[in-house]
C-alpha cells in the first residue's frame, strides 16, 4: 500500500498558490481572507492559527476577528455584512462550531456566495450539485486532489462514501459523480456496511467514527481516503489521533491517506486556493 502524503501535496499546492498570489499582486490585487473566531474553543484556535500561518506563507492578507463567547447573532451578522462590503476581503471564513445562541445556518447563509471560501452557502452547494461552478467545500476538494494523485480514470469505478454531512459526505459524492463514478452514500447506520465497502474501488470515510473501517472491509487494490480525525487515549493513557479507518490494516489497499498527515493539510491548502479563486473573480468583475 502506498501512503498518500497530504502534507507534501499541500506544500506543493501552497507553493503554486503563492505564485498565483504574486501575479495578482503584480496586477494590483492582493487576495484577502477574513477569519472570524468566536469564544475560546481550543481546537478551533489551533486550526485558525494554522490557516493564518499558511495564508501568510502564500502571501494572502489575513484579517482576524476574535469575538467573545457571548457575542450575539445580530453582532456577528453585522460583522459579516461589513466583510461582504469590504473590497480588501475576498474570502470569509466563520470558524465552526459556533456558540449555542447563534444559528450557524443563518450565519453561513449571510456570507456573500462569491466570498464563501468554505463552499457552504446554498448558492455554492446548488452550483456544485448542478456542475455549474461555484466555490467547492475545501475538504471534498482536497479529497479529490488526493485521489487524482493515484487515479487517472474514474469512469465506472465504484465509490463508497461513508458519511452524509453537508460539509464532506454529500459534496464529495457529487464530485465523484462528476467524474462518472458509481457512487453509494452510506453512514454508520447503514445496514450491511462492511459488504457495501468491500465492493468499492474508492472508499471515502467521513463518519467521525474512529477506526470504523477495518482492513477486512477493504478489497485489495482499492484507494482509501480517510477524512475522520479523533483524539483517543490508549491503555497506557497516551493520547493520539486516529482516523475513521484502521490504517495499519490497509496493507492490501492500493493507496490510503494516513491520519494525521492526509486530508487535513489539503483542507487548509484548498481554503487558500478558494481565496485566490475568489480574488481572481473579483478582479475580473
Amino acid at each position: 500500500m502506498t501512503p498518500i502524503d497530504g502534507r507534501a501535496m499541500a506544500r506543493a499546492l501552497t507553493d503554486r498558490i503563492a505564485a498565483d498570489v504574486a501575479a495578482l499582486v503584480g496586477d494590483g490585487i492582493r487576495p484577502g481572507l477574513a477569519v472570524v473566531l468566536i469564544g475560546n474553543h481550543a481546537p478551533s484556535e489551533v486550526y485558525v492559527a494554522r490557516k493564518i500561518a499558511e495564508a501568510a506563507r502564500a502571501g494572502i492578507a489575513s484579517f482576524e476577528h476574535r469575538l467573545p463567547a457571548d457575542t450575539d447573532e445580530a453582532a456577528l451578522l453585522a460583522l459579516i455584512a461589513r466583510l461582504n462590503a469590504d473590497r480588501a476581503v475576498h474570502g470569509i471564513l466563520v470558524q465552526l462550531p459556533l456558540p449555542p445562541q447563534i444559528d450557524a445556518a443563518r450565519v453561513l447563509d449571510a456570507i456573500a456566495p462569491a466570498k464563501d471560501v468554505d463552499g457552504f452557502h446554498p448558492v455554492n452547494v446548488g452550483r456544485l450539485s448542478t456542475g455549474t461552478g461555484g466555490l467547492v467545500p475545501c475538504t471534498p476538494l482536497g479529497c479529490m486532489m488526493l485521489l487524482d494523485s493515484v487515479i487517472d480514470d474514474y469512469r465506472g469505478l465504484n465509490a463508497v462514501v461513508i458519511g452524509k454531512s453537508n460539509i464532506v459526505g454529500k459534496p464529495v459524492a457529487m464530485l465523484l459523480l462528476e467524474r462518472e463514478c458509481t457512487v453509494t452514500v452510506t453512514h454508520i447506520a447503514t445496514r450491511g456496511l462492511p459488504e457495501i465497502v468491500r465492493a468499492a474501488d474508492i472508499v471515502v470515510a467521513a463518519a467521525g467514527a474512529p477506526r470504523l473501517v477495518r482492513g477486512d472491509w477493504v478489497r485489495p487494490g482499492s484507494v482509501v481516503i480517510d477524512v475522520g480525525i479523533t483524539r483517543v487515549t490508549d491503555t497506557a493513557g497516551k493520547a493520539r489521533l486516529v482516523g475513521d479507518t484502521a490504517f495499519d490494516e490497509l496493507g492490501h489497499a492500493r493507496a490510503a491517506t494516513p491520519v494525521p498527515g492526509g486530508v487535513g493539510p489539503m483542507t487548509i491548502a484548498c481554503l487558500l486556493a478558494n481565496t485566490v479563486r475568489a480574488a481572481e473573480a473579483a478582479g475580473r468583475g
